[in-house]
């Protein structure tokens, strides 16, 4: 493994050294604004996150729910561009050294070109990228590409996969395994339980690369319960909340340093 995809993973393996689930958040570019966006990801590291995930915003987000629908029309209206998504890559993981991926739908990479968002995204630091509605079947391209600049290409399973389509997925993909937690979209749910515990299991029948969870885990306590069962807890709505929520840039800041804090204790079991 070459570039950051060996950073992520020695991420995604130190903490299973220590015996807990690593913490990734998700945080759409742009959003409130692309220093404000930038300025929100350093704050969920300081917090105590491991890995984040940069949202590339879209005007379709099919499997986004309502609050990061609403991030991703603020940073859209705001004029975000790829070369923005890029800045935040590149300005986060330079102060912080840690892995920073980004999740997009493919349309923008088609658009954009695939060796030049590749080249561009390995150039600015990133660990890889999460392509929720890439099928594995029509990813060749894209694996190629990815696999020369040394970025991870990490695949989302749902409890609705088959056990055969898991191992399909799983054997072409790397970094690690996203497995949603329950079918739907993105959203904090009441309770995370036994459908993704469940996918967990299955997913980690049929490959070696670390599974983590997401969609719905919101607070330490669901957060303690995901750490049971995978490799990593994956959180995106309730950092957007907490900064959709806040009355200002700074107090959304403290809100997510807060959150990504209180998430770490519950990866940990010190909640």
């Amino acid at each position: 493994m070459s570039g950051n995809i060996q950073l992520l993973s020695d991420t995604l393996a130190a903490a299973k050294a220590e015996g807990r689930s690593a913490l990734i958040a998700y945080l759409p570019a742009g959003f409130p604004t692309v220093d404000g966006g930038i300025a929100a990801v350093k704050a969920v590291f300081e917090g105590g996150a491991d890995v984040v995930e940069i949202g590339l915003p879209h005007s379709d987000p099919v499997l986004d729910g309502p609050v990061i629908q609403t991030a991703d029309d603020i940073a859209l209206k705001g004029g975000v561009k790829i070369a923005d998504v890029m800045r935040t890559v590149r300005e986060a993981h330079g102060a912080t050294g840690k892995p920073v991926l980004v999740m997009t739908y493919w349309n923008p990479i088609d658009r954009y070109g695939v060796e030049r968002f590749t080249a561009e995204l390995a150039e600015a630091g990133g660990a890889g990228c999460i392509l929720p509605d890439l099928p594995v079947q029509e990813s060749a391209l894209w694996r190629e590409h990815a696999e020369k600049h040394g970025l991870a290409t990490v695949f989302v399973v749902a409890p609705s996969s088959k056990d055969a389509r898991l191992a399909e997925i799983t054997a072409a993909g790397s970094g690690f395994v996203y497995a949603a937690s329950l079918m739907g979209v993105t959203g904090t749910r009441e309770s995370v339980g036994a459908q993704a515990q469940d996918l967990v299991r299955r997913t980690k029948a049929t490959t070696e690369l670390p599974v983590c969870v997401g969609l719905g885990v919101s607070n330490a306590t669901q957060a303690a319960e995901v750490a049971g069962f995978a490799d990593g807890v994956i959180v995106g709505s309730a950092f957007v909340k907490r900064m959709l929520d806040a009355p200002d840039e700074a107090a959304g800041l403290d809100a997510v340093r807060a959150l990504a804090g209180d998430l770490a204790k519950g990866v940990r079991g010190t909640a």
